[in-house]
């Protein structure tokens, strides 16, 4: 059993990574598919009962807000595992520029999650945490964890 937590700001690559890395073994939870948090706390709860590996594909900025996640994993037993997206702000909105439609969402979005961002730390209860980063050719490099911005 593994919850998966990602942290980063929009458009640093976190579903586009899932879908590589995790979409044949782990359910994804994550507020633009969702919508609301109610119907994310349904699902949350039904990944827990059912022992279901879910990865959490939000941004997750601070540390207040991966609690919730990470105290209902580590409640159930579950392994639980970070990834640091790097947060540069100009790639970040770059990438946001040539997405489409519902997708591309407001600079300013991305500006206030940047500020909220917190470094994420074993402290807070993960059992592992890894960095990522995207390449220029979409894929990505995942690193060990050292406690230092990369």
């Amino acid at each position: 059993m593994e919850a998966v937590i990602f942290v980063g700001i929009q458009a640093v690559g976190k579903s586009t990574f899932y879908k590589e890395r995790f979409f044949k073994t782990h359910v994804r939870l994550s507020l633009d598919m969702l919508k609301t948090r109610h119907r994310e706390n349904i699902l949350l709860k039904a990944c827990i009962e059912a022992k279901q590996p879910f990865v959490v594909d939000n941004t997750n900025p601070t540390v207040e807000e991966r609690a919730k996640y990470i105290n209902a994993a580590r409640a159930a037993r579950f392994r639980v595992v970070g990834y640091y997206f790097k947060s540069n702000l100009d790639d970040a909105i770059r990438r946001n520029e040539r997405r489409t439609g519902k997708e591309r969402i407001p600079v300013k979005g991305i500006l206030g999650a940047y500020k909220r961002l917190q470094l994420p730390s074993l402290g807070e209860g993960f059992d592992a945490l890894f960095y990522v980063q995207a390449t220029a050719s979409d894929g990505f490099v995942v690193q060990e964890w050292s406690n230092e911005i990369r």
